[in-house]
């Protein structure tokens, strides 16, 4: 006879602490066997030294560190997902499943596969909320309907929290002693198809935030919490970092808050992870130039504020956030390439990538999404850089011949601006005006 165990199925939530899902699960009358699948529906698209995987492992490995101090340990599969399901279904006597909730079209179809699975087994599948504060239904208009604009969905959020009191955290250490009792073996990242990349996860830093509203533009001051990619896999608690954020900064906050807009913008509004969120710019024409789109990529456009933020992506996978206003406007209406192009870049470069935020702050830059900057709003590179790294240290990081000689800028700002300006307007539908 199979011992009966209730399984808790990790995924963008690499944490034991303030983890929702799995303090629901240690609840169980049955011991719980913490799993996480390596999914090759994902990992079959990834260069084999991805540095986001090799985070995820490094992860996956504290966890277990935390585990064996409870006698217990972490069990990792990979295949195809519905494929290693059905084999837990056979290896294990499941009474329960239990995981977060995770809101991106692939998760949600994927998690309706397997709870197909689980209920023809008769298993119970349990999700919860746990990345957000707030998920896709909870914050509305009057009428029900989403939000499409950033501010009267902040203030909507900020009520709510507010009359709720604050957002309540989870500790289910007094259950630790419900884990199932196992040393199971630990996939090594070779075992899993991978190896280490120089491109590293930086570990996150609150104690910068408390003048995060001073300091958050200017890139060439580390003063950022490097929070996003732990935010994106889900090593640290949105709601330890929102509790702290009430009391320490309202503007980092904000961002916070921004997070979840668009993450309902995504769940919402499907279409936007390849279409525009404005239809009535669907007629701009493009230009789409697959040189200029190189020297984008490789950081060789001749703007010093472009140049440095592209090659900060392209050794670190991390680029400044007001660096990525300037390249991606550059992008969009100095090149006229569409916003799918970066934005597919950036997905495969970004340490936090993060579909519903990359998709929606490139619409932003494009013009093209909800809530948006104006299509003739037009980032001057140049003017970007006087007003944020004026003395130049940001550049000079990342641009070392930049005063043998830079390049000159590969298309005339003025020039630039006003092509874009002249494109969209003659793209742009006659309904949006």
């Amino acid at each position: 006879m199979q011992q009966e165990v209730t399984l808790f199925w990790f995924r963008r939530d690499l944490r034991l602490e303030d983890n929702v899902g799995l303090y629901h699960a240690l609840q169980s009358k049955f011991p719980v066997i913490p799993v996480f699948i390596f999914d090759d529906a994902i990992l079959d698209s990834l260069p084999k030294n991805d540095a986001r995987v090799g985070f995820i492992h490094d992860s996956l490995a504290k966890i277990n560190a935390q585990l064996q101090e409870n006698g217990s340990s972490l069990l990792i599969k990979k295949g195809k997902t519905q494929a290693v399901w059905h084999a837990l279904i056979q290896e294990f006597h499941i009474k329960e499943v239990y995981c977060n909730k995770d809101y991106e079209p692939y998760a949600i179809a994927r998690d309706l596969a397997i709870g197909t699975t689980l209920e023809a087994n008769n298993t119970p599948f349990f999700s919860h909320k746990d990345q957000v504060i707030f998920e896709e239904k909870e914050i509305t208009k009057a009428d029900g309907l989403p939000y499409t604009v950033y501010t009267p969905y902040k203030n909507k959020w900020l009520e709510k929290y507010k009359i709720n009191g604050g957002v309540t955290e989870f500790d289910a250490t007094s259950w630790y002693g419900n884990f199932y009792k196992s040393n199971f073996d630990f996939l090594t990242l070779e075992q899993i198809g991978f190896e280490e990349s120089s491109i590293k996860v930086k570990p996150h830093n609150l104690s910068k935030i408390a003048n995060y509203h001073e300091t958050r533009d200017f890139p060439a001051i580390d003063s950022t919490s490097y929070l996003s990619p732990h935010l994106r896999f889900g090593t640290v608690s949105i709601r330890k970092l929102v509790n702290w954020a009430v009391r320490k900064n309202d503007v980092f906050l904000s961002e916070l808050i921004w997070r979840e807009f668009f993450m309902q913008i995504l769940f919402n509004f499907p279409k936007v992870m390849t279409q525009n969120f404005k239809s009535a710019y669907d007629g701009i024409q493009w230009l789409n130039n697959e040189a200029d789109f190189k020297r984008w990529c490789t950081g060789t456009t001749g703007y010093p504020m472009v140049d440095a933020g592209m090659r900060q992506l392209n050794q670190t996978g991390y680029m400044h956030n007001r660096v990525r206003m300037v390249v991606a406007s550059f992008l969009c209406k100095h090149l006229l390439i569409e916003w799918q192009w970066g934005e597919a870049y950036f997905a495969e470069k970004l340490l936090d990538y993060e579909l519903s935020a990359n998709v929606g702050n490139w619409q932003w830059a494009a013009g093209t999404g909800c809530d948006a900057a104006p299509y003739f709003r037009v980032f001057n590179p140049e003017i970007q850089l006087k007003k944020f790294d004026e003395k130049g240290i940001y550049i000079h990081k990342w641009i070392p011949e930049f005063n043998l000689g830079y390049g000159k800028p590969m298309v005339d700002h003025a020039m630039a601006r006003d092509r874009a300006i002249a494109t969209y307007k003659a793209g742009i539908l006659k309904n949006e005006f």
